[in-house]
């Protein structure tokens, strides 16, 4: 065990070395062979921040990503050690458990698609179809698997200074997202699979299986070892609940007993100008600045009837005053309009009615108005929001637009 900082630091930089002289193109085993007792003991831990160091120094992200298949074969004997034994509750067992469900039911896919790619010239065997199609299905539950990483997990290790590793796998996700979205709108647009799908079909489903193979292993042996090291139990089964809330699919973990882990205690900071909620905490200053940012009017109006608060949007499309908090609602109305606004108040609070939607046409825009009713756990009437948008130029959107597009 190396534990002299001096020591760690020179490791680092031999290790450093290595990669950079696979990197200018020196043959993978030759540099095993000159690096090889160093390599014998590189952790996950160490392989990840010398992959954030190199990235800091100027390395693009994209060569790092291109050559992550060479670095684990430089590292291989060093990642080859078992998993450590973990409790079925925990957040890494959950979602090793998930990526063998996954690889296995792309490889399936993958031979599935074989089997049809060799019956072109006639209907592919019915077995096989279901199959394809089973297979489909459980790699439209596994959505959620990504997610859990991406919302969870990769912002912990963010906030321990593991932040290109993490950001390099959410890239490859999207990568695994954008094959998958072929397969799922190959069945969408001809569910009968065509001969002219078939070609598509097996080049996608064969992509798939060797992307989730290389991906699922550098989160295994190098991503989630990394992270096994960094995080307290504490902290392990405050993730947990976040996955808890995220949900499954593929996979439904073994739930902790005799833990509770207070939502409250895992909000950032203690500053009584928190405003504190179940997923998180925000400045009172900034929660303000963020409703007033949102591309709609919002109002709320209490379980009696009336105004508590509204939004101060920029572009607001009905007129509002500050004299209108604590007025009646019934009373902020035309007087045509005043029976159907208490009819819909009324039903809120009788529970047979949980919104209401209008739309107007106001001054050549076209207004969406929606009332939505609060209520709490229990189903308590709290009150009603009302959100107002212009949908004018939502209504010309076609096609797509890509971020930064």
């Amino acid at each position: 065990m190396h534990t002299n900082p001096k020591e760690m630091e020179e490791r680092k930089k031999k290790l450093k070395m290595a990669i950079e002289k696979v990197h200018k193109g020196a043959n993978v085993a030759d540099v095993k062979e000159e690096f090889k007792e160093i390599l014998r003991d590189a952790s996950p831990l160490e392989i990840s921040k010398i992959e954030e160091e190199m990235i800091d120094e100027g390395v693009p992200k994209e060569q790092i990503q291109s050559l992550c298949d060479v670095h684990l074969e430089l590292f291989k004997e060093a990642l080859a050690e078992p998993n450590p034994e973990l409790p079925e509750t925990h957040p890494i067992y959950i979602l090793m458990e998930e990526h063998k469900i996954i690889l296995n039911t792309a490889i399936r896919l993958a031979e599935l698609a074989q089997v049809c790619a060799n019956t072109a010239e006639e209907m592919p065997p019915t077995e096989a179809i279901t199959g394809i199609m089973e297979s489909i299905d459980i790699l439209k539950a596994s959505a959620n698997h990504y997610h859990r990483e991406e919302n969870v997990l990769f912002p912990k290790l963010e906030a321990r200074g593991i932040v290109q590793p993490p950001a390099i796998m959410w890239s490859e996700h999207d990568t695994v997202r954008g094959i998958e979205k072929t397969l799922f709108e190959l069945f969408e647009k001809d569910p009968k699979l065509n001969t002219h799908a078939l070609p598509v079909l097996r080049n996608s489903a064969i992509a798939l299986s060797e992307t989730l193979s290389s991906h699922f292993f550098k989160e295994n042996n190098i991503l989630f070892q990394t992270s096994l090291k960094l995080f307290s139990e504490d902290e392990w089964n405050s993730m947990r609940v976040d996955f808890d809330d995220i949900g499954y699919g593929i996979f439904q973990p073994k739930q902790i007993e005799g833990i509770e882990v207070k939502r409250e205690q895992r909000q950032e900071g203690d500053s009584d100008n928190l405003v504190r909620f179940e997923s998180g905490a925000i400045r009172r200053e900034i929660l303000e600045r963020v409703l007033n940012t949102l591309p709609v009017d919002i109002t709320f109006v209490d379980e009696t009837d009336h105004v508590r608060y509204f939004s101060l949007s920029p572009e607001r499309i009905f007129v509002r005053s500050k004299s209108v908090i604590g007025r009646e609602v019934r009373n902020c109305h035309p007087q045509k309009s005043v029976d159907k606004v208490e009819e819909i108040l009324n039903e809120f609070r009788a529970g047979t009615r949980d919104t209401a939607d209008f739309w107007i046409n106001l001054g050549g825009k076209l207004i969406s108005i929606r009332y939505f009713a609060v209520r709490d756990d229990d189903g308590k009437y709290l009150g009603c929001l009302e959100v107002s948008q212009d949908l004018t130029e939502i209504k010309k959107i076609e096609g797509e637009k890509r971020l930064l597009d």
